[in-house]
């Protein structure tokens, strides 16, 4: 991952708008991914095959319960401004009604029913600590880490109750076990068929 340092600003602002202006046009390769994680723009390369196959097994699974005015999205952009956050989740649950009332290049964090990410060797640290504090401090309800790198192996956990900058554990499992994800989705999601590289 490489990183372009930029001045951190405080929430919304002229700061938060050039920084964004260069996370608007930044030039990466097709297929890498663009964020802004805490005040600095960094360039990803795509995942591999595994994080994209765990990616589109949890789509998979939510559009069963989905309503018919939310979608899933795996390249919105979800902006948090009071943590110089803009973020690209793997994959964000959002209401049509929010991504198309929105002019620009994101939306909001805030809008989201659940966000989830699926941790890079590389990155993973970004995922569980930074991310996760920005989601939360943005009041997403709902943060599912899949955490392939985990010091204890495999993981999957899932954050919910934000309060300021920090998420309550609702549960964790190992890869292989099946999570309960609460209402508004009801549904059980076996970490089963995830691959452990």
């Amino acid at each position: 991952m490489s990183a372009l340092t930029v001045d951190h600003p405080s929430g919304n602002g002229p700061e938060w708008d050039d920084l964004v202006r260069i996370w608007e046009q930044a030039d990466a390769r097709e297929g890498w991914k663009v964020e802004i994680i805490e005040g600095i723009v960094t360039v990803s390369p795509p995942p591999d095959n595994n994080h994209n196959f765990i990616a589109a097994k949890v789509q998979r699974r939510l559009y069963s319960v989905l309503p018919e005015d939310w979608d899933i999205y795996q390249t919105l952009g979800t902006g948090i401004p009071l943590r110089k956050g803009l973020y690209i989740p793997d994959v964000a649950v959002v209401p049509d009604d929010v991504v198309l009332d929105k002019t620009g290049e994101y939306v909001p964090a805030s809008t989201a029913k659940l966000i989830v990410e699926v941790t890079s060797k590389s990155n993973a640290s970004n995922d569980r600590i930074a991310k996760a504090a920005g989601y939360a401090r943005a009041g997403v309800p709902l943060y599912l880490l899949v955490d392939r790198w985990a010091p204890a192996g495999p993981a999957v956990t899932l954050y919910g109750e934000p309060v300021g900058d920090v998420f309550r554990v609702l549960q964790t499992v190992k890869f292989g076990d099946e999570l309960q994800l609460p209402a508004p989705f009801e549904l059980t999601l076996d970490t089963g068929v995830f691959p452990v590289d």
